[in-house]
């Protein structure tokens, strides 16, 4: 820290220098004309044989400097990539050679100058004017000796958490990883719009909330003196709006569930759900399929990835397997002839539980999630969870004792959820009042939303509806094996 200090202090010191020479080290603007990968990828139209060569202006940061007495290579840069600088005294004159030899690793600027290839082919921008556009203070993480290995100062994945704006300038790779992240959600966005969906935005902070099992953040609204909730789910509220008339509606929002943390879960996390009019789960399931395949078509032109080793094909059609049958394959039990006994004891070899009473169709998923997820790894739809799985999902129509669900799952884990939604107010009211009783041994269950059900009192029409993790979906699509790798700023505990 006190080397730190040392170096801070060093180019403060440089501010005042560069003042001294006339020169304004924070100016108000700079014209950029060019890009430093777009150079590089459209040579030819900068550099014509060496005869016509076309004037550019690019701005971006050091991040290499190389002096040879008068003259000196840097490389800078930008959004979009990096580029080599020439830059020599006769070119730029002796006060910004001065002012460049005095610039440091981090500092920004902003260049004018022609593009040729060096000697040895890199195509570089011969500068013949130099703007300092940011003096940088604080030092860049870089790579040092020590103890005869290489030591990267910048390697701990906390430290490039909690520094992001530091991790997206040093770490390759990891702007690319959210700027893919950005064209995965624009390409659901158009395939749904084209669908004739639409999107709109519903409260974050709830009264009640609902729609999955899970422990809410909660605050205090001073004026009204109540308690209120961030949303667990975008469900409630989307689906007042298809009872209202809007048929086909959807929302990419923030969701917060005040539950732990691991490699796929964060306390605030994007959510996709969507609502069609008219649909149910096998609609939902062609859908799913549609985003995935689509988006990683968009991203490599082809529908096979490899993830964590392993090749992963999201072509359609998928696979699937009713949530008994995937019990069967892969752990060779057969529960609907299982005896209660026997089901608790499979649940106890594998370290789960059952909260509450025993309930069969909790622990035929309970075994479903100790002994079958881990084998799933191509993507596959399970469907016809237990009943007793949701309160918001149709009965199957050939046994009522499972629901018109699905799960999807890639890799061992899960992406999408979705149902046949329920619209019969008296079953709703049932099954979400039979839900609220379990709060007194499961604090996840959802407390029971009069209003919710007074909307589907109104009368909803058949509709289907999905939810899909777009964390996961891009840590899926970009090969990111810890959701915090795919969220900008993850949340983290604080420093001492």
């Amino acid at each position: 820290m006190e080397e730190l200090g040392k170096l801070i202090s060093t180019r403060i010191d440089k501010i005042s220098a560069i003042k001294e020479m006339g020169i304004n080290p924070f100016p108000y603007n700079y014209e950029v004309t060019d890009f430093t990968q777009d150079i590089i990828d459209n040579f030819d139209d900068y550099n014509k044989n060496n005869e016509e060569f076309k004037s550019v202006s690019v701005a971006g940061r050091i991040m290499s400097v190389r002096l040879m007495g008068k003259a000196a290579f840097c490389t800078i840069n930008d959004k979009k990539g990096h580029i080599q600088l020439y830059v020599a005294l006769k070119n730029i004159g002796e006060k910004d050679y001065e002012l460049f030899k005095i610039l440091d690793i981090g500092d920004i600027i902003g260049v004018k100058g022609i593009v040729k290839k060096t000697q040895v082919g890199e195509i570089t921008v011969y500068i013949d004017s130099l703007t300092l556009l940011t003096k940088n203070i604080r030092p860049l993480p870089i790579v040092k000796e020590k103890d005869g290995e290489v030591f990267d100062a910048f390697a701990d994945k906390e430290l490039r958490y909690r520094n992001r704006h530091i991790d997206l300038i040093v770490t390759h790779g990891v702007k690319e990883t959210f700027q893919n992240r950005v064209k995965i959600i624009k390409n659901v966005k158009a395939i749904l719009d084209s669908k004739d969906f639409l999107e709109v935005e519903t409260p974050v902070l709830l009264p009640i909330y609902g729609g999955a099992s899970a422990s809410p953040f909660t605050t205090h609204h001073k004026t009204l003196d109540m308690m209120l909730y961030l949303r667990i789910s975008l469900e409630p509220y989307l689906k007042r709006l298809i009872v209202g008339g809007i048929d086909r509606v959807y929302e990419i929002g923030k969701c917060f569930r005040n539950e732990g943390m691991d490699r796929t879960h964060n306390p605030e996390f994007t959510m996709l759900e969507l609502y069609q009019a008219y649909a149910d789960y096998n609609d939902m399931m062609n859908l799913t399929e549609e985003l995935f395949e689509k988006s990683c078509k968009m991203l490599y032109g082809k529908t096979e990835i490899n993830f964590d080793g392993k090749k992963i094909d999201l072509k359609r059609p998928w696979k699937r397997l009713k949530m008994n049958d995937a019990i069967k394959e892969y752990a060779k039990m057969d529960v609907d002839s299982m005896t209660d006994e026997e089901m608790k004891a499979a649940i106890r070899h594998k370290g789960g539980e059952i909260k509450g009473a025993f309930i069969r169709g909790l622990a035929i998923n309970e075994i479903f999630e100790l002994y079958v997820e881990e084998h799933l790894i191509q993507p596959v739809f399970i469907t016809h969870q237990p009943l007793e799985t949701t309160p918001l999902c149709k009965v199957d129509y050939e046994d009522e004792r499972y629901l018109q669900r699905f799960e999807l799952f890639i890799n061992a884990n899960e992406f999408a959820n979705a149902y046949s939604e329920s619209n019969d107010p008296v079953f709703q009211r049932k099954t979400l009042y039979e839900q609220s009783l379990r709060r007194d041994v499961d604090e996840e269950a959802a407390p029971m939303d009069e209003n919710f059900v007074q909307a589907i009192e109104t009368g909803m029409p058949p509709t289907g509806g999905l939810g899909i993790g777009i964390d996961r979906m891009v840590m899926l699509l970009t090969g990111e094996r810890s959701i915090r790798d795919v969220l900008l700023f993850p949340t983290m505990k604080p420093e001492k």
